[in-house]
């Protein structure tokens, strides 16, 4: 009954998460089917599983029952075993440890596969904010590298997807990407193409210098910037959680401008270059001609579409 109890669980556990809306900060909502067929599978699976005990218990008790009506050929069967004694309580002494170990690694088994359950019913989700940019140490890469040898990597400011491309797919794609929004007048990048858009810039930044961009996100100074230079963040999903990453780019604000992390703005503003020091090398920079304050978004996610 405790598999019953654990396809049960996780296919319930799946099923409120879809309900309440918390999948968001775990996939990319692209591949909720995924999750969705997970529930229905593990659903059956537990339906099979309840079926298939209840009929072991309905089988061992037709078998008690017919025990309990033979009688006589009940005490035959124990006055064998008392002449056998000696040789079956060696038997059962040998093996009692063996089976002690066994349940002991059945209950730790059970256990692991219990403790995902319980949290993801019981746990609030919590939203990834600038202490995750802070716990990694606020180590982006360059331009110059990529994610090839580690797919499964965060990654930090410029989305590249290229590694879930041959190189020259990738190609096709960067390029019809860049004729998206290289026409536009004013790049007002929304949560369904923020990441698309972010892509593009950085693999053309000199394509888009001096056009006006808009974004949303979140604020993050961090150790390594000056002045009154401020990142401005999204956290965005390519797959799942695993590959997440915070994207977005470094803002210049007017002289005196006091910004916390984690506050929530749109920024409207010219696209330059300027010199990144921990980078060694010219990065783009969004000189802001417009901000204001927005509350933080109901999903504060980004996904590639």
């Amino acid at each position: 009954m405790i598999r019953f109890f654990i396809l049960f669980g996780f296919s319930f556990m799946f099923f409120m998460l879809h309900y309440t809306g918390d999948i968001n900060k775990y996939i990319n909502m692209k591949y909720a089917y995924l999750s969705i067929s997970a529930v229905i599978i593990m659903g059956l699976l537990s339906i099979f599983e309840f079926v298939r005990v209840s009929r072991e218990q309905i089988a061992e008790e037709k078998k008690l029952a017919a025990a309990a009506a033979g009688h006589e050929h009940n005490e035959q069967c124990q006055h064998t075993e008392h002449q056998q004694h000696g040789h079956v309580h060696d038997h059962h002494e040998h093996g009692h440890s063996h089976g002690e170990s066994s349940r002991l690694k059945r209950f730790f088994s059970y256990l692991i596969l219990f403790v995902p359950i319980v949290t993801g019913l019981f746990l609030p989700a919590q939203a990834l904010d600038s202490s995750f940019v802070k716990a990694k140490g606020f180590s982006f890469p360059t331009f110059e590298q990529n994610i090839e040898n580690n797919p499964g990597a965060h990654q930090f400011l410029k989305p590249d997807t290229s590694v879930f491309y041959r190189k020259e797919d990738y190609n096709e794609v960067k390029n019809k990407e860049l004729a998206e929004f290289i026409n536009r007048p004013t790049i007002i990048l929304n949560d369904a193409d923020y990441l698309k858009g972010m892509e593009a810039i950085y693999n053309s930044p000199e394509a888009f210098m001096g056009k006006t961009i808009g974004f949303d996100g979140f604020a993050y100074k961090g150790q390594q910037v000056d002045g009154n230079h401020y990142f401005i963040f999204r956290f965005g999903f390519i797959h799942c959680v695993a590959d997440s990453g915070v994207f977005g780019m470094l803002v210049e604000f007017p002289n005196n401008t006091e910004i916390k992390d984690d506050e929530w703005f749109h920024v409207t503003g010219k696209l330059t270059w300027e010199l990144y020091q921990p980078f060694k090398q010219k990065i783009p920079v969004l000189k802001v001609s417009e901000w204001k304050p927005i509350d933080t978004p109901k999903d504060p996610y980004v996904y590639r579409l």
